[in-house]
């Protein structure tokens, strides 16, 4: 794998650092380096334009040309993906706290991973949100508008995405929140799957199945991708924002056992010290992505409205709880999904 590459005399200064170990990546390792970082879905161009901010801030910085590969696709396959070696991500920036504390679990992360960055490792956050077709004509306003009859829907997976886990959540949730039963949310979120037409892998293919093959008349999506298609569909679709939804919290770490491995955690730890920077937090919000700094979220405010967003809490003790009540074998999900007809 190439890695950073850095030439030249390596000066006293440089060597003493190395050797005392401060932490701060220094041009003296004549190794090549970079870094992989494994991420969810329709974090793509996110992540395109944080890794060409991040590389020019660490050339400036350090005097060394850093690399970041990315790997996209369903958050929770992803995280699979981490476990089994198959990506062997130096950070991981996954939908759900869930998927990156799987990794946790099978000693690939340290315990208390969460308080190693600011925000307990929290650079952004986002929600799930309505896309429709132009002049909205199903009527779609609020959750309960997507159990009417004839309202076809698109939304990924709970099994292998994070976003369809945080759709499923949110749907419950918008009973609960609103003070109703479980018994009720049960039957609404019963109902609403047997609305759904499409159930893909992950965010961007159930984009490819409600855009480009036109499937559906509501896809439910995480908003910086309802944002992307509807900008791009030059008027085609529009964006509802329900009254209330979830606070989707998506995540970043490095990876121990692999950093270690690959002698990069100095260039991991400032590569996601990096999004929390006012540069980094600006890319965040021009991305549709709520930024965790409040004053530049301000700023955005007309992009990112405010609206009602409950936490994972709401319908659950915590993530652990959520998954296991909800995602595990036998689960909720498992039980209320109703496999979607043929195209």
């Amino acid at each position: 794998m190439v890695r950073i590459a850095s030439f030249g005399f390596v000066t006293l200064a440089a060597l003493t650092a190395l050797l005392l170990g401060d932490g701060a990546y220094r041009a003296a390792d004549p190794k090549p380096t970079e870094l992989l970082n494994v991420s969810y879905d329709p974090t793509r161009e996110l992540y395109r334009d944080l890794n060409a901010a991040f590389a020019a801030r660490h050339h400036k910085d350090q005097g060394v040309k850093a690399s970041v590969k990315q790997s996209h696709g369903g958050s929770t396959s992803q995280a699979k993906a981490v476990i089994d070696g198959s990506q062997e991500a130096d950070v991981v920036t996954l939908a759900l706290w869930s998927d990156i504390d799987a990794l946790r679990q099978k000693g690939l992360i340290a315990q208390g991973w969460e308080k190693r960055l600011p925000e307990n490792s929290l650079p952004y956050y986002s929600t799930i949100v309505f896309v429709v077709r132009k002049g909205n004509p199903k009527g779609v306003k609020d959750w309960a508008d997507l159990v009417k009859p004839g309202v076809q829907l698109v939304t990924p997976s709970p099994k292998t995405s994070g976003n369809g886990k945080l759709t499923f959540l949110a749907a419950w949730g918008s009973v609960i929140h609103r003070g109703q039963s479980e018994k009720e949310a049960r039957s609404f979120v019963e109902n609403l799957y047997k609305n759904v037409v499409a159930l893909d892998p992950a965010a961007r293919t159930s984009t490819i199945s409600f855009v480009d093959k036109k499937i559906g008349d509501v896809h439910l999506t995480w908003e910086n991708e309802a944002q992307q298609a509807v900008r791009a569909s030059n008027g085609e679709l529009e964006i509802v924002y329900p009254p209330v939804s979830i606070r989707a919290e998506p995540y970043v770490a490095w990876v121990d056992a692999n950093v270690k491995k690959h002698h990069s955690q100095a260039l991991a730890e400032a590569y996601l010290k990096f999004l929390y920077t006012p540069e980094a937090q600006e890319i965040i919000a021009r991305h549709h992505y709520r930024p965790i700094q409040a004053e530049v979220l301000k700023k955005h405010q007309a992009q990112l409205p405010t609206i009602d967003l409950f936490p994972v809490t709401a319908v659950a003790k915590d993530w652990a709880e959520a998954e296991q009540k909800f995602f595990a074998s036998g689960g909720l999900a498992e039980q209320l999904l109703v496999k979607p007809a043929s195209r």
